[in-house]
């Protein structure tokens, strides 16, 4: 009897320990430090450099007005979603540390 209510403790905790690594994860933000390479307003896009290379970052239609005033070759902190399925990460705000602009710091809605 005991050993039997031992071995269902042990499944019960497995499962629980378990569960949080079986679930689908969150989307998860990260903070880029890079310079500016370019700006493509058509699609809506920055492409941006870190250490382990070159990437585009995704831009909202919130901050699709404001894009074109990132300047490039400044060095700007990006803060972006990071999305599952090979798609590029999702601007959430900046700000410029350096190069002349009119919004050194996009908040996720506005520009100032």
């Amino acid at each position: 009897m005991l050993e039997m209510r031992t071995i269902l403790l042990a499944i019960f905790f497995s499962f629980f320990l378990l569960c949080p690594l079986a679930s689908p994860s969150f989307a998860e933000d990260k903070s880029f430090y890079s310079p500016v390479i370019q700006v493509d307003v058509d699609t809506h896009r920055v492409l941006i450099s870190t250490l382990g290379g070159i990437f585009w970052i995704d831009v909202p239609d919130t901050a699709k007005p404001h894009i074109e005033k990132l300047p490039i070759s400044g060095l700007v902190d990006f803060v972006v979603e990071m999305r599952a399925n090979g798609q590029a990460p999702l601007l959430k705000t900046w700000k410029v540390k350096s190069g002349e602009t009119s919004c050194l710091h996009f908040d996720g809605k506005t520009c100032k």
